[in-house]
C-alpha cells in the first residue's frame, strides 16, 4: 500500500473527507513552489497534487493555462519537478504527491518515472488517456506509483464501471462539462454521478474541478470522499508572484478544511 492509498484509507476510516490542493510546479519560481507545498500541508492539505508544465493542456481553463505558460517560460522540466519532490522529503515523508500532467511528458520520460522511489511521488494523472488504460499500457511500470483516473458528467454507465475497476489511489470525478476553473455546479447531477461511481468500486472518489468557495467543498464533502481545489488557488499565487506573500491562500485552505470537516 503506498503513501496515497495508505492516506486516503485512514481518513476513510476515521470518518474525514481528503483535502488536495494543487499547483503548477515553478510558477512563479521552483523555490515558492516548495514554499507553497509546505504552506499547503500546514493549512491542512492531505494531499499534494502538482501539475506537470505542458505545452497544449487540453484539460485546463485559462487561469492554468497561463500558469503551465509561465512555468514553461522558466523551463521547467520533469526531472527538476522530481528533484523538487526529493527536496520536500527530505522533512515531509508523510504528505501523498500526484503529479498531473500529459502524456507526452511522462513517455518522454519513462527511465525517469520508472526510477522514482517509495520516497518520491506516490501517483500519475494522465489526463489525456483513456481511463480503461493506465501507465502500464504505455510502458511505464513503476510498483511505488499507482494511476488516477478522471470520470466526468458525460462518461457512459460501461465506461464508468470499467474505468472503476481499473483505478487505482482514488477516482478524479470532474464535476462540470468543461475546464478546469468554470463554474455553475449542479450539484444533483453531481451527487447522482458520484453514486453511479460508488457503485462499481470501493475507492474513494474526489471531486474537483470548479470548486471555489466554502460552501460549494462543504456541499459536494456530503456525498464524495474529498475535494480538488486548483484554479483557486493558482490565482492567488500569481496574484502575490511579486510580493511572495502567500498568507492569503494558507487562510483560504484552512477555510475549506474547515468546511469539509
Amino acid at each position: 500500500m503506498n503513501r496515497l492509498t495508505s492516506t486516503l484509507s485512514n481518513l476513510k476510516a476515521n470518518n474525514q473527507k481528503a483535502l488536495v490542493a494543487y499547483l503548477v510546479a515553478g510558477d512563479p519560481d521552483m523555490d515558492s513552489t516548495l514554499d507553497l507545498m509546505h504552506l499547503f500541508v500546514e493549512s491542512g492539505v492531505d494531499v499534494i497534487e502538482i501539475g506537470v508544465p505542458f505545452t497544449d493542456p487540453i484539460a485546463e481553463g485559462p487561469t492554468i493555462q497561463r500558469a503551465h505558460d509561465r512555468a514553461l517560460k522558466n523551463n521547467i522540466s520533469l526531472k527538476m519537478i522530481l528533484s523538487l519532490v526529493d527536496e520536500f522529503r527530505k522533512s515531509n515523508k508523510e504528505t501523498p504527491i500526484v503529479l498531473m500532467g500529459y502524456l507526452n511528458t511522462f513517455i518522454s520520460h519513462i527511465e525517469l518515472v520508472q526510477a522514482t522511489g517509495k520516497d518520491g511521488i506516490d501517483s500519475i494523472l494522465v489526463v489525456d488517456i483513456p481511463g480503461e488504460l493506465n501507465l502500464e499500457s504505455y510502458g511505464i511500470s513503476n510498483p511505488n506509483i499507482n494511476t488516477i483516473s478522471l470520470i466526468s458528467p458525460t462518461t457512459s454507465e460501461n465506461r464508468v464501471e470499467l474505468i472503476a475497476n481499473n483505478s487505482t489511489g482514488f477516482i478524479y470525478y470532474v464535476n462540470l462539462r468543461g475546464v478546469t476553473g468554470s463554474s455553475n455546479l449542479n450539484i444533483s447531477e453531481i451527487e447522482n454521478n458520484i453514486g453511479r461511481i460508488k457503485k462499481y468500486t470501493d475507492l474513494p472518489t474526489l471531486a474537483g474541478f470548479g470548486i471555489k468557495t466554502a460552501e460549494d467543498a462543504k456541499t459536494l464533502a456530503k456525498f464524495s470522499d474529498g475535494i480538488i481545489i486548483g484554479s483557486s488557488i493558482v490565482e492567488m499565487i500569481n496574484e502575490a508572484s511579486t510580493t511572495k506573500e502567500f498568507d492569503r491562500i494558507g487562510k483560504y485552505i484552512k477555510d475549506m478544511k474547515i468546511a469539509i470537516s
